[in-house]
């Protein structure tokens, strides 16, 4: 078999077809993968300044309709498609997570790096996080996304002390509003790394040392910064170490009242500085720790209402959060929709046969349909999107692998979005959900949601006149058919 190099476009090694280079041989397979000669970024409006092509052999992807058999082609996603009065692009909001996108190397428990960038060169760390930038925005427009997010410590290097930790980060941040300006690419939302570093390893703010806590707090007011300069729409709070791996030698209620005062404290700074976007809550039960605090969706907003921090947040729900949490998406959507709280998505999936966050890209187009079903109902996302926080596998090692990676996502919700747009149209769940409730509508009923009845009314009534109630089918299997009917 002959060995394949991506970097090259050539096919090489014993037996290898002479002339035949890398793109050919796999449109050979069917793949029907496009791969143009170098080209620079292109916007409808804006362009970059010109800078050396990271992704020269692939343009900007094209709507080309359900039938297309070109691999680097959207088949659904049609970003600019005006739906009532706003463009698809405006409808999903999709941005790119630069931390897996960008930062990702392919490592895992058992093994190391496995993608090797051509942009990951050079001896000082802020002039790689630069020229990693500069790629990011090359993708950013190639794969039409209007919006991208970040953590603090993804886009520039950690220094040997704080303060200069927040000097790379200034630097870095400047060149981010550099290329958001010259290609139209928004903020959706920004964040700080509490996870990673060693000092964390007990939490940030649930951490048993008051010098972490500070240090902590320091991090996520530099972050809060950042994501003002850059026009964020949101700023995300995911605790990965705001738990704890045995109650051994952990003072709970403390710990959650130390998170508590962080929130509280994060608020006030951002009212000091004029930050109006939207603070989120990103729930996960375990992994990293044992047992996270912000659990699920529901036991995020028994957090929030226990510390009077519920007109502050909102959520932004992980699919592959709420599989470990052992709930499915649709239900912790429908959890943070029935109390006001539902600001943003991180857009992915996990293997069910699986115990941890794979972070996959999601392309279950009737789990995506009962999302969006979920979403439309609850009147959209307001300044959220879809953020894909989704990783390319680690055999996944082309550069076009980031591209049919996220084409196919962004096809999966865009093919959602449309199919539950048809069936609220057509009304027949919404009429078979109202008739199900309708004797809530009227009469005793009625009363019963107003609260002006009680045990007594209702006991005399049902001895008097109720009797004993009819059983009514759920129908299930029909509603299961009748999704199926929009889905086949």
């Amino acid at each position: 078999m002959p060995i394949l190099d991506p970097s090259s476009g050539a096919a090489n090694g014993p037996g290898s077809p002479s002339g035949r280079t890398f793109a050919q041989i796999r449109a050979r397979a069917n793949f029907g993968l496009v791969l143009p000669s170098a080209a620079v970024l292109v916007s409808p409006t804006l362009t970059m300044k010109k800078t050396r092509a990271h992704f020269p052999r692939i343009k900007t992807i094209a709507y080309e309709g359900p039938k297309t058999t070109n691999a680097l082609a959207f088949r659904h996603y049609n970003p600019d498609e005006v739906i009532d009065g706003k463009t698809m692009a405006a409808h999903l909001r999709f941005s790119i997570a630069y931390w897996h996108s960008f930062r990702g190397a392919g490592t895992d428990p058992f093994g190391s790096a496995t993608l090797q960038r051509p942009w990951e060169k050079g001896s000082d760390p802020v002039s790689i996080a630069k020229h990693r930038m500069d790629a990011a925005f090359e993708f950013f427009q190639k794969i039409r996304a209007p919006f991208w997010a970040f953590h603090d410590r993804d886009i520039a290097p950690e220094g040997r002390t704080l303060a200069e930790s927040n000097r790379n980060l200034d630097r870095v941040v400047d060149h981010a509003r550099d290329l958001q300006r010259a290609t139209g690419v928004k903020l959706l939302w920004g964040t700080a790394n509490l996870f990673s570093h060693p000092r964390y390893m007990c939490g940030a703010a649930t951490n048993p040392d008051a010098h972490v806590f500070a240090y902590a707090a320091a991090q996520v007011k530099k972050a809060l910064d950042a994501t003002k300069r850059l026009n964020g729409t949101g700023y995300v709070f995911w605790g990965g170490r705001e738990g704890y791996e045995t109650l051994l030698n952990t003072n709970l209620k403390r710990e959650q009242d130390h998170l508590a005062a962080f929130l509280h404290m994060a608020v006030d700074y951002a009212k000091s500085i004029g930050f109006k976007g939207q603070f989120l809550i990103e729930p996960k039960p375990k992994e990293p720790t044992k047992h996270q605090y912000d659990f699920d969706v529901a036991s995020g907003i028994a957090f929030l209402r226990t510390y009077g921090l519920e007109k502050h947040f909102k959520f932004n729900v992980e699919t592959n959060h709420a599989t470990l949490a052992g709930h499915t998406f649709q239900h912790e959507i429908e959890v943070a929709a029935a109390q006001g709280m539902l600001g943003s998505i991180d857009a992915n999936s996990g293997d069910l046969l699986l115990g941890w966050d794979t972070d996959q890209f999601n392309t279950d187009v009737r789990e995506l349909t009962l999302a969006m079903l979920s979403i439309l109902r609850a009147g959209g996302l307001g300044t959220g999107g879809f953020n894909f926080d989704a990783k390319l596998r680690r055999p996944s090692i082309d550069l076009e692998d980031l591209f049919l990676a996220h084409i196919g996502g962004m096809d999966a919700y865009a093919c959602a979005f449309k199919i539950a747009r048809r069936i609220l149209a057509e009304g027949k769940f919404e009429e078979f959900v109202a008739a199900r409730y309708a004797s809530f509508d009227r009469g005793y009923g009625r009363t019963i949601e107003q609260r002006r009845v009680g045990f007594r009314e209702l006991s005399k009534l049902a001895l008097s006149k109720l009797g004993e109630p009819r059983p009514r089918s759920g129908k299930q299997e029909y509603l299961e058919n009748l999704l199926g009917s929009y889905l086949h």
